[in-house]
C-alpha cells in the first residue's frame, strides 16, 4: 500500500508502473478538483444530502479501440445492462476519431490502450457532484496535493 496523491497515482499509471480500471482513473480525474483533504471533505459535506445515482458503464468497441459509454451521454442506451446478465457490448467498425466527430453529448471515457485513457464530458454532474477534469493519461499538470 501506498498513500499518493491523484496527479502522482496518474503519473505512476502513464508511466506503467501500476494499472487501474477506467471507473478508477475517471475517480482520480475527480480528486484533481481538489488540492487538499479538507477541501475535499468540505466538498463531500455540503453535497452529502443531494443524493447519488447508479449507473454502470456500457462498453462500445470501435475498429481502433473502444468506449466506456456513460450515462448522459448520447450512445447510452435507454435500458443499460446493470446486472450483466445481458451481457450487452456494442460494436461498430467505426474507428474512435469518427465517433467523436458524431454528437456533441458525450460522458465516455475513449481507451486506445491499457495505458491511455481519455474522458470526455459534456453533460452536467448531477446532485451537485463534480465532473471529472477533462485530461487524458498522459497529462501531468495539476495542482492536488490529496
Amino acid at each position: 500500500l501506498q498513500w499518493s496523491s491523484p496527479p502522482e497515482v496518474i503519473g505512476r499509471f502513464k508511466s506503467q508502473k501500476i494499472w487501474f480500471p477506467p471507473p478508477q482513473f475517471y475517480e482520480m480525474c475527480r480528486l484533481l478538483h481538489f488540492p487538499s483533504l479538507d477541501e475535499l471533505h468540505k466538498f463531500s459535506s455540503d453535497r452529502a444530502l443531494e443524493g447519488c445515482e447508479c449507473w454502470m458503464p456500457v462498453l462500445l468497441n470501435a475498429s481502433d479501440g473502444y468506449m466506456q459509454i456513460l450515462p448522459g451521454d448520447h450512445l447510452y442506451p435507454e435500458d443499460p445492462d446493470y446486472t450483466g446478465e445481458k451481457k450487452i457490448i456494442m460494436s461498430t467498425d467505426k474507428k474512435i476519431e469518427d465517433l467523436m466527430k458524431e454528437g456533441s453529448v458525450f460522458h465516455r471515457i475513449v481507451i486506445q490502450n491499457p495505458h491511455d485513457f481519455v474522458i470526455y464530458v459534456t453533460i452536467k454532474a448531477k446532485y451537485k457532484h463534480i465532473n471529472p477534469m477533462m485530461r487524458n493519461s498522459t497529462s501531468s499538470d495539476c495542482n492536488s496535493k490529496l
